[in-house]
């Protein structure tokens, strides 16, 4: 059968997995009367309610004789580690552009490496119908990114596809025929190269993805580059170097068909598959038959930014929301976890009940933690650190690439905002309906906490997307957060008379009749220093009837905030409490006594 291998490059939310769906629909690859979940790629719980592609995933459809793989890539850049791999399976790639927002950080950092690669870009033009839409001036702009990014006169040469993923239809022009997707499917057919078959040679394939499966083991996802495999022949693993990692045999040799993956007889050259049988295989290895000598080419796997503690939950309230709570649990999972992951790195620190995990981003790390949860565990999590690295005797830290649209009443802020953090503007101009592209190089460290801060300045409405970009020397110190905290000094039940009283000290992050314990943030203090409170004290009553005796009281609305939030909100002498139905903010040290000891020495430490 005719073969073609293609990856769809998106930014978050321009609608990359709704257009997989709409292509999976119309090619035939479900029955008219199946039931098929919306964002059907969209295989885990917090993928379908963030509305976020975070796993690469590869199905396959069938176009008039021709079998499609396409693989589905994550668009934000804390899960790049897996597109930047993906790529060297296919032989092209479909851009999707939002048709108001246009082409946007990820999409650039994504797109650089397909055209250094030289694959051939399909650009598909999305969400033509809405009404803020300026398809042919987005078509421009994607012109001028691949001029900028070296491409050459075969990939400027690329051709443009309109569509409307989520109404189902795609053309040669913005305004129809709107009647279906056969447009793209003829663009892949004609402009993607099919994949280069060597048959005569020996097996060799490149494991691109790893995942971890109950029954299977460990399956490694890539594609022949040379020859036939067949389930139950020998193999071998080698690394880079060219060094046999392990030898084995292929106990199932699947094949993606649509949404699942089959058991198949062989796979030829050229194909895409999955192999079960390795116990140490990774992402990079080459897999082959025991007569090669020599590893396949694969980019090594960029290190990790930024990184933080995980250990066990030492709370007054530890094990009563969760089942998994001991260091030994913790760290089981988190090694499978990393086996599975290979952007995440986990290291056991001098403390026994204490995981160092490093990965790409906290959001990365936020997924993981939020997916925990849900298992089960009770978890303390430190305040994110950034990974240093020294380059030539030289200290140096990780630098991102920050693009935010805001309206231009807010750019000001912002401007002010990221330089206070180390930033540098390198672009500042009109991106249309009155919004303005500003683009920073902004130290990591810089942006740990500021997302939260971001949203509340540009009233909800800014767009801000960031992706690694480098290493630069040390840039000093940043300032951190400017108020400080109100905290419990004993343990118990919040009380509405008390927290009503509190309220004038700075808002506040738990209602009444909330189980709270000594050291447990409640609020944030509107001055610079943190301040002792009592949350449990009432009223006193007396037999004397005073004028305000029957007032009801009413509390404001607490600060609730979500996981990523509380992580960047923490200081580093703070912890997240994070438990199956709570996320509580804490001191690291729950004693008011020690704590100030704790705080003294490291005063004494710094002077």
């Amino acid at each position: 059968m005719n073969l073609r291998n293609i990856a769809i490059i998106a930014h978050v939310d321009h609608g990359k997995t709704t257009l997989v769906d709409v292509l999976l629909k119309q090619s035939g690859t479900f029955r008219d009367n199946q039931q098929v979940a919306e964002r059907a790629m969209d295989s885990n719980d917090l993928e379908r309610e963030r509305g976020i592609t975070i796993l690469a995933k590869c199905t396959s459809v069938e176009w008039q004789g021709t079998r499609i793989n396409i693989i589905d890539t994550p668009g934000h850049a804390d899960f790049g580690g897996e597109v930047e791999r993906i790529l060297s399976m296919v032989d092209g790639v479909l851009l999707l552009v939002d048709a108001a927002e246009g082409a946007m950080p990820q999409t650039k950092f994504v797109t650089g490496k397909a055209l250094k690669l030289g694959l051939k870009p399909i650009v598909v033009i999305n969400k033509v119908d809405k009404p803020e839409s300026r398809a042919f001036e987005v078509q421009d702009e994607v012109f001028d990114l691949f001029s900028a990014l070296d491409a050459n006169e075969e990939q400027l040469d690329f051709p443009t596809v309109f569509a409307s993923a989520k109404n189902g239809w795609a053309a040669l022009e913005p305004d129809g025929p709107q009647d279906d997707m056969h447009v793209i499917f003829d663009a892949i057919i004609n402009h993607v190269a099919p994949p280069h078959v060597v048959e005569e040679k020996p097996f060799t394939m490149l494991a691109t993805t790893l995942e971890s499966d109950p029954y299977l083991g460990r399956i490694l996802t890539g594609r022949v580059e040379t020859g036939i495999v067949r389930p139950n022949t020998p193999i071998k693993v080698m690394d880079r170097d060219g060094s046999v990692v392990e030898t084995g045999r292929v106990s199932k040799l699947l094949a993606f068909r649509g949404l699942e993956r089959i058991p198949a007889d062989e796979a030829r050259s050229g194909d895409i598959v999955a192999i079960a049988g390795l116990a140490k295989g990774t992402v990079s290895h080459t897999l082959c038959d025991p007569s090669v000598e020599k590893a396949l080419p694969a980019d090594p796997i960029d290190p990790p930014t930024l990184a933080m503690m995980f250990s066990v939950n030492d709370s007054p309230f530890a094990g009563q929301e969760g089942k998994k709570v001991q260091s030994r649990v913790i760290g089981e999972r988190l090694m499978a976890e990393a086996e599975g992951n290979v952007a995440l790195r986990v290291t056991e620190t001098d403390e026994k009940d204490a995981f160092e995990v490093a990965g790409r981003g906290e959001l990365q790390l936020g997924v993981l933690i939020e997916t925990m949860r849900r298992e089960g565990f009770e978890l303390s999590i430190a305040r994110p650190q950034v990974l240093f690295q020294t380059i030539d005797g030289q200290n140096m830290e990780p630098e991102e690439e920050v693009t935010i649209d805001v309206d231009e009443e807010f750019s000001g802020i912002v401007v002010e905002a990221i330089s206070l953090r180390k930033g540098q503007m390198k672009e500042m101009r009109p991106s249309g309906g009155g919004k303005v592209r500003l683009v920073f190089h902004v130290p990591a460290r810089g942006m740990i906490g500021y997302y939260g801060e971001f949203l509340t300045e540009t009233r909800g409405t800014g767009i801000m997307a960031r992706a690694f970009h480098g290493y630069i020397p040390f840039t000093g110190a940043i300032p951190g957060r400017r108020n400080g905290v109100l905290i419990s000094n004993a343990t118990g039940q919040s009380v509405a008379y008390a927290l009503a009283n509190l309220e004038g000290r700075g808002p506040l992050f738990i209602g009444s009749g909330i189980k709270i314990y000594e050291g447990m943030i409640i609020g944030e203090h509107s001055r610079s220093g943190d301040l002792e409170v009592n949350p449990m004290k009432t009223k006193q009553l007396t037999n004397v009837r005073a004028s305000g005796t029957d007032e009801a009281i009413r509390l404001s609305p607490p600060r609730r905030m979500s996981l990523e939030q509380a992580i960047a909100y923490v200081q580093d002498d703070e912890l997240v409490e994070v438990t199956p139905d709570s996320i509580r903010l804490r001191k690291r040290h729950l004693d008011p006594h020690v704590r100030k000891r704790a705080q003294r020495a490291a005063e004494a430490g710094e002077g």
